[in-house]
């Protein structure tokens, strides 16, 4: 019997499952819903438990529409989001949450809650933060959890584990609290390079009675990702995926890490070994991810790492990122007074929203860059949620120059192409500051969800000067966790054999000609210069925390 793979993929509205064969074939695919509560004030919260009910429904779908018996298959792996999830000692959840709600344990990568508690931590300038671009982010887990401590003490003390939610996952699997290298150095300040914590680090957050037994309630035991955990599945878990018990599983990737390696190893048109050195992986989701692997560390400000076997094992990873990607993208749309009718004619032609107004923007133009020109008098710095990198600002907010009063479709499909550039052009500093800090850079291999996306490919091309790489699999995040369990089960010896395997790439775009080149680097002067109104800006305001203004507020609020 062929021995299959199944991967796992949570991100921050559903839960997808993949089923592959050891070529990486995609045989079958499943999604399901994932609750989530935004509450003012910048807070996301989930259920670890409804996230597990979503990745066991759609296991079982994926494996009924591939057509398979639970038998076939030999490993599972998971990756997700880089989210909180706090148990209690039995494993129950407990609440993160104002509302005292129990069933919200998870405190989602994209709630900035913890803004202070990420400021506190950088003014330490501990030695710990050169590995975060010395800015550490509201994104990660050591401010959320000095905020947990700070707010919400019972949780804090009645806690017995805190994890990332790939670690959850393969806890909830098998029993195993076995952490992932990959999460925990890129999340939570793990030093894989030494195997170990910085004991100074956490005593110095305020934080260091989480390593006053070793580290037990965050990670004692560590591993590589991919490396098979405890028995594999469990009795329980088993039945409820539809899968065999014992099945192996591996440990979890952070999800746009598992799309790094389903996207950056495969094969080129000659089928000639990929040098991953040389590819960037852009996963672009909610948010976006831009990772580069090196030989040697990197240390590059604003930018995430160097992080050693954080992705591929034995190299070192540098990961920039854009807080707000598709989710910024889809919020610009909908502010336009144009989105119920576009909605509407998106629907009746059985399309997508976002690839309905693509095939607008596109019909004007002979050759897809020039449709970039649409959005020539309008500007957009899409940072809805602060900037993750090179900036690492998490106050930062968007700033749209040159609208007017038109209300039709043409406007809305303007706007959506001045949003695609203005990613673009945050993408494109990324790329600025790899490449000035010795990151070779000379492919990009884009996956997600606008992977797709033609006009998103093209402006990319445009922006950064790279050529831009679909891979082959339509499905690279999902099958990156999929390799992982290939891993586990012993069917590729390394990550790095299973990329080789199971990865291809697929159509490649260059960009066009100069003068397209020539209109981004226009519109990027603008959109430094939108980048500085809005600094300028906060500044101003701020200002008035200690002027007249404020003390006028203070008597108001002390009279009234």
């Amino acid at each position: 019997m062929e021995q299959l793979f199944v991967g796992v993929d949570v991100g921050t509205t559903s839960a997808r499952a993949g089923v592959f064969d050891a070529n990486g074939r995609l045989l079958g695919t499943a999604r399901h819903p994932i609750a989530v509560w935004h509450e003012p004030g910048d807070i996301v919260e989930q259920s670890s438990a409804d996230i597990w009910h979503a990745c066991a429904a759609a296991v079982r779908g994926a494996l009924t529409e591939a057509a398979v018996l639970p038998a076939s298959v030999g490993g599972v792996g998971f990756d997700a989001t880089c989210s909180l999830v706090a148990l209690d000692p039995a494993g129950g959840p407990l609440t993160v949450s104002a509302s005292g709600d129990r069933a919200r344990n998870v405190i989602v990568w994209m709630d900035h809650r913890a803004i202070a508690e990420a400021d506190k931590i950088t003014a330490t300038g501990d030695p710990v933060l050169r590995h975060v671009g010395g800015v550490i982010s509201p994104e990660m887990e050591p401010p959320k959890l000095l905020w947990l401590k700070r707010h919400v003490s019972d949780t804090w003390r009645r806690a017995g584990h805190f994890l990332d939610l790939a670690d959850f996952l393969t806890f909830r699997a098998t029993g195993a609290t076995v952490r992932s290298m990959c999460t925990l150095t890129c999340k939570w300040t793990y030093l894989a390079h030494e195997r170990r914590w910085s004991r100074g680090f956490f005593d110095s957050i305020g934080l260091g009675d989480l390593l006053a037994d070793g580290g037990h309630r965050i990670g004692l035991d560590i591993a590589e990702p991919g490396t098979a955990l405890g028995q594999g599945l469990t009795e329980e878990s088993a039945a409820a995926l539809g899968l065999a018990p014992g099945t192996a599983v591996g440990a979890a990737l952070i999800d746009a890490h598992a799309g790094g390696l389903g996207s950056i190893g495969g094969l080129d048109a000659d089928d000639a070994p990929a040098d991953v050195t040389e590819r960037l992986a852009y996963i672009m989701g909610t948010s976006a991810c831009i990772m580069a692997t090196t030989d040697t560390p990197r240390f590059v400000p604003g930018v995430w790492g160097p992080y050693f076997s954080a992705m591929v094992p034995g190299l070192w990873l540098n990961e920039g990122g854009q807080s707000a990607a598709g989710a910024g993208i889809d919020h610009l749309v909908r502010s336009h007074p144009a989105y119920d009718e576009a909605s509407r004619l998106a629907k009746a032609a059985g399309m997508d929203l976002l690839d309905f107004l693509e095939r607008h923007a596109l019909a004007r133009f002979a050759d897809i860059g020039s449709a970039a020109s649409l959005a020539r008098e309008l500007h957009v710095l899409p940072e809805f949620l602060g900037n993750r990198s090179p900036y690492a600002d998490p106050n930062a907010r968007a700033v749209i120059s040159g609208l007017d009063l038109d209300a039709d479709l043409a406007s809305l499909a303007r706007l959506f192409v001045a949003g695609l550039c203005g990613l673009a052009y945050g993408l494109a500093d990324v790329v600025d500051t790899m490449r000035s800090h010795d990151i070779t850079c000379r492919m990009m291999v884009i996956s997600g969800g606008a992977a797709r996306s033609r006009l998103v490919r093209q402006i990319m091309a445009d922006t950064t000067g790279l050529s831009v790489a679909l891979p082959q699999s339509p499905e690279p995040v999902l099958l990156g966790a999929a390799m992982l369990g290939a891993v586990a089960a012993g069917t590729h010896r390394t990550l790095r054999d299973a990329m080789a395997s199971m990865t291809r790439l697929g159509a490649t775009t260059a960009a066009t000609a100069p003068g397209m080149a020539r209109f981004h680097a226009a519109k990027r002067r603008v959109y430094g210069l939108m980048r500085k109104l809005d600094q300028e800006g906060r500044l101003a305001m701020r200002a008035l925390e200690h002027g007249p203004l404020k003390a006028a507020e203070a008597d108001l609020a002390a009279c009234c």
